[in-house]
């Protein structure tokens, strides 16, 4: 069970992109680690691009806040390190996929008719 909710972690941390360079704290080597306890304890590993990074605090809540979202997850740890530190080598190659802009406007009627509303608080 760890080694498979250490993988719906990582799926969820796609999810959180860095602001600046619009990409995911996966793709972009900012995660460093993610370990699972058989009890759903998840202990995160993770880096900024800088060391003096302005956003750490914010990557780090969004990293914390998405990990715990995840089913059978029961508490979370965010450790930030600069040891190795980051380089541009550790970016993911980019896949290609298609960027959500062109799937809505591809599927502009059927989410128009959506009954589904969604607001922020």
């Amino acid at each position: 069970m760890s080694a498979h909710l250490e993988r719906l972690v990582e799926i969820a941390l796609r999810d959180v992109l860095d602001p600046e360079m619009e990409r995911s704290v996966v793709d972009l080597g900012l995660i460093y680690a993610i370990a699972a306890t058989p009890d759903g304890a998840v202990a995160i590993t993770m880096t900024t691009t800088t060391r003096g990074c302005p956003l750490a605090g914010f990557l780090k809540e969004a990293v914390a806040f998405a990990a715990g979202a995840v089913a059978g997850v029961t508490a979370v740890t965010v450790t930030l390190t600069y040891e190795p530190a980051w380089e541009p080598a550790m970016i993911a190659a980019e896949e290609p996929r298609p960027r959500l802009s062109r799937i809505l406007r591809r599927n502009k009627e059927r989410f128009s008719q959506s009954p589904k509303v969604f607001t922020t608080g």
